[in-house]
């Protein structure tokens, strides 16, 4: 117990340096003076995803550094709304400490769960009773839409509208993928065929979910994937890839693959 509460001791000691040097930041450096909520936005979306790199690149210095970041502009956030009389740190981490409490009454009161899905669920009927009109109110509009579509099927799963077997996600699947070709058959407008190309893919993301697959990590590995054979080409190519036949490329590419199995 000793021990946790050292610990505990030097993580609120960091805590108040950061909130120390953003004070002194805010009131001595130009840069900093002149920032808002609205400059800060793009600089935090960038952040979030430097931090979702190093995630998957699972290294934990670049994870550590990446949440310093945001932990900085969080900071931020707060200083700029303090002055300006709206809240300040204190009134942002006491909100979302009253907000875990009163959504976790599995700990902190006496509702019985019998697993995460009931933990979800029981957070979903929360955010309604305290006068959330639509389940998915809290989805931010401007989420990827692959992250998007996930969490919304996630969401609304949550009060019941949801498939009962993998099988039937499996079978909108196809039946999306012939309405698509259907249309691309019967020579539709590019509206009509990126429509129904959209409900291939949000079916798509319905199954990753029900299979347990995070869609857009699996995107993104396969992405990171090609990049690095992509790149082999482009390093062992013999002559200008424009003169070089499909079939010379491929042959690099099988290589860059069975290089990355030893």
């Amino acid at each position: 117990m000793t021990e946790r509460n050292g610990r505990l001791n030097e993580k609120l000691e960091a805590f108040s340096r950061l909130l120390r040097i953003m004070d002194e930041l805010r009131e001595q450096c130009p840069w900093d003076r002149k920032q808002t909520f609205e400059s800060l936005r793009n600089l935090t979306i960038e952040e979030t995803y430097e931090l979702a790199d190093a995630i998957l690149d699972q290294n934990p210095e670049d994870i550590k550094e990446e949440v310093g970041d945001l932990m900085l502009h969080m900071v931020f956030y707060a200083k700029i709304a303090e002055e300006k009389g709206a809240f300040d740190i204190a009134d942002a981490l006491d909100s979302i400490c009253d907000k875990l409490v009163k959504r976790h009454p599995h700990i902190y009161g006496d509702v019985i769960v019998n697993g995460e899905e009931d933990v979800k669920r029981n957070w979903e009927q929360l955010k309604l009773s305290e006068g959330k009109q639509s389940v998915l109110q809290g989805v931010p509009k401007s989420l990827p839409a692959m992250v998007k579509a996930y969490r919304m099927q996630e969401k609304t799963a949550q009060v019941g509208f949801e498939w009962e077997h993998p099988e039937q996600v499996w079978e909108k699947v196809e039946e999306e993928i012939g309405e698509f070709r259907q249309v691309l058959r019967e020579g539709h407008d590019q509206a009509r065929r990126e429509e129904e190309f959209g409900d291939v893919l949000f079916s798509l993301v319905n199954y990753a979910r029900f299979m347990q697959i995070d869609p857009e990590t699996a995107l993104e590995r396969v992405n990171i994937k090609f990049k690095k054979r992509f790149e082999f080409i482009e390093a062992n190519a013999p002559k200008n890839l424009r003169e070089m036949s499909l079939q010379e490329m491929d042959a690099l590419w099988d290589e860059a693959k069975r290089l990355e199995r030893k």
